[in-house]
């Protein structure tokens, strides 16, 4: 029996709810349009162990357990206000499901610098008409929508941006958050020289390209730093390995860094095939749990699985699940 073979998964919106302006109401799900994959260096002991990071009070040198942190707002050097959890709740924004478009303007008229991390609105429920006539008339008129939501209980200011029928949020900085060209101390600008104008209009155009292309804007450190440690590890220099229990990785899995890896372990959890398989032979295949950690990162090898050599043995049976 031939092994069957399906379309990823795919990710599940985090947020859904409605752009509403006026009597318009136009429903949508939030998605991400970025993600992290630049690689980071865990902090481990001298035999290997990996290190986690507590609480510590220097002046009665001791840890201190989470129970008895309380959060306090700086008002001068060394006073603070006690600002307890239940005061912070009453200040929450309310819950709502609405994208509170309050004004369009030109898009040009929003600065870069204020955008912070974009995603992408997609059409929700049965019909997208309102979503795609909404789309199509920003693109043509050059205007973007200022609104606010909530989300995760915190308040955003998002610019909603139409591009190729596609809507698009991008989360905003507010204007506290911006340094001004004074703030960071710029010398006053001098007249220069024709002669010297010239010379550095030659330099540009000289190295100017057509087109950038995607292909262009690869993280070259991240890949030097995993073809190192790709090396490294195909050659046992340096390579340390500690047990970790599969309790251990479901806690860490529970409690997400970030909305990533939220979406990471909703789309590891929606893949409903597990244990044995089938294989083109029809003779049952190992299953991946079976298999060891040299297995798997063989595996991973030649799916090409970004940031294999990172992971542990759990983390590649999840992420070779994904590619199931």
């Amino acid at each position: 029996m031939a092994e069957e073979h399906s379309d990823p998964p795919r990710p599940r919106p985090f947020w859904s709810g409605t752009i509403s302006f006026g009597l318009v109401s136009v429903p949508v799900n939030l998605f991400p349009a970025t993600r992290r994959v630049r690689p980071s260096l865990r902090l481990l002991d001298e035999d290997g162990t990996p290190l986690s990071r507590r609480y510590y009070c220097p002046e009665h040198d001791r840890d201190v357990h989470p129970e008895h942190i309380l959060r306090g707002y700086e008002v001068a050097k060394g006073e603070y206000v006690i600002v307890r959890d239940e005061e912070l709740e009453a200040l929450a924004p309310r819950k709502s499901r609405d994208i509170d478009l309050t004004r369009f303007v030109e898009t040009s008229q929003v600065p870069p610098l204020f955008y912070e991390r974009a995603y992408y609105l997609t059409p929700a429920g049965p019909s997208n008409k309102a979503y795609r006539l909404l789309a199509d008339v920003m693109e043509r008129s050059g205007r973007a929508g200022i609104a606010t939501f909530v989300m995760r209980d915190k308040e955003y200011l998002v610019a909603i941006l139409a591009e190729k029928g596609l809507l698009r949020a991008e989360t905003m900085r507010f204007q506290d958050e911006i340094r001004t060209p004074k703030d960071v101390g710029l010398p006053k600008p001098v007249k220069a020289t024709r002669k010297a104008v010239s010379a550095f209009e030659a330099a540009i155009e000289k190295h100017s390209a057509g087109n950038l292309r995607p292909s262009d804007l690869r993280d070259e450190y991240a890949h030097e730093l995993e073809k190192l440690v790709e090396r490294k590890q195909s050659k046992g220099r340096d390579v340390v390995e500690v047990a970790t229990s599969a309790a251990e990785d479901e806690d860490e899995a529970a409690a997400p860094d970030d909305v990533m890896q939220m979406i990471k372990r909703s789309i590891a959890q929606s893949n409903p095939r597990r244990g044995r398989r089938a294989s083109r032979d029809g003779q049952a295949a190992p299953a991946l749990e079976d298999e060891s950690k040299d297995e798997l990162y063989a595996r991973a090898q030649k799916l090409d699985i970004p940031g294999r050599s990172r992971m542990n043995k759990q983390a590649l049976l999840r992420a070779l699940r994904r590619q199931q």
